[in-house]
């Protein structure tokens, strides 16, 4: 039996809900025959009379109360599909991925979020955290639409990847040490040392720091958050690097926040895929992510 037919559908529920076939011929712009075709396609495909005929009014019969009732959500979820579409084509109702690395989350990701929510109310924005290089293999095979990520990154074909912002890292120190004005390498590589995991943008970095003036410091303890590194600073188990985003890091006074010497910046990106053009919703969402390259710090 082939599939029924919404436009057989909305006749049928025309005629019932007006009580003749000319009635509803008027009200769909349709010539009378085509609402008789209609209604009777409908019968053969069903095998069944939906229809009483006759008399002043059309009735539906037992059957035909069934088809109708059923027909008008059929007709409700149609067209509420069609609005939703449009909605979605116009960035009104969406779903945006955004992916973002760890190191911008406990501060920055924040923002963002209050930030799109207050503008993009009808876009339903799904983060997912992770490492850097984690959220690039996920923007190349779709599971995110958007991705912050520390650079530099593996070049993937397809992807683009933005400069956004470039964020100072410093010497975050326990409160109670007595630091310099200007934290250098051979100062730090004598203290305990508390460093993110080697997979990460920011270990990268500070090796790198450390690296050009001849040095290897081995950490007491690497961790993935840092969070938690900053937590483990203001206890005094040790010092860390880390990029440096809102003044809250100091934890009311038990870490120092002290520069470095050579001055170190991380670079933070907006990746996204290059290959045809974003849909409006994910348009929408970059350009508000896009405007915090201005606050302090970017």
């Amino acid at each position: 039996m082939r599939e029924l037919s919404l436009d057989q559908l909305r006749t049928l529920v025309a005629v019932t809900e007006l009580g003749s076939f000319s009635a509803a011929a008027r009200a769909l712009h349709l010539a009378q025959p085509t609402v008789s075709l209609h209604v009777s396609e409908l019968e053969a495909r069903l095998a069944t009379l939906l229809l009483f005929r006759g008399g002043r009014r059309v009735t539906p019969t037992g059957a035909g109360e069934v088809l109708v009732a059923r027909a008008r959500q059929l007709l409700r979820d149609a067209n509420e599909a069609v609005e939703l579409v449009k909605r979605h084509r116009e960035g009104q109702v969406a779903r945006v991925r955004l992916g973002s690395s760890s190191g911008a989350m406990v501060h920055l990701l924040p923002q963002i979020l209050e930030r799109l929510d207050a503008e993009l109310p009808n876009i339903d924005v799904q983060v997912t955290v992770g490492r850097s290089a984690e959220l690039m293999n996920k923007l190349f095979v779709g599971d995110v639409d958007l991705a912050l990520v520390a650079t530099p990154q593996a070049v993937f074909p397809g992807l683009k990847v933005t400069p956004w912002r470039h964020t100072p890292m410093v010497a975050m120190l326990p409160a109670r040490w007595e630091a310099p004005k200007a934290v250098t390498p051979q100062w730090l590589a004598s203290r305990p040392l508390i460093f993110n995991e080697p997979t990460t943008q920011v270990h990268q970095q500070t090796m790198a720091w450390f690296g050009a003036a001849g040095l290897h410091p081995t950490a007491r303890i690497e961790m993935q958050f840092n969070e938690v590194t900053r937590r483990l600073v203001a206890a005094g188990y040790g010092a860390a690097i880390l990029p440096f985003e809102d003044p809250s890091e100091a934890l009311e006074g038990r870490i120092q926040i002290v520069r470095l010497r050579p001055a170190l910046t991380r670079q933070l990106a907006v990746a996204h895929r290059a290959v045809g053009p974003l849909d409006e919703a994910t348009c929408r969402v970059m350009r508000v992510v896009v405007g915090f390259r201005e606050l302090r710090g970017g």
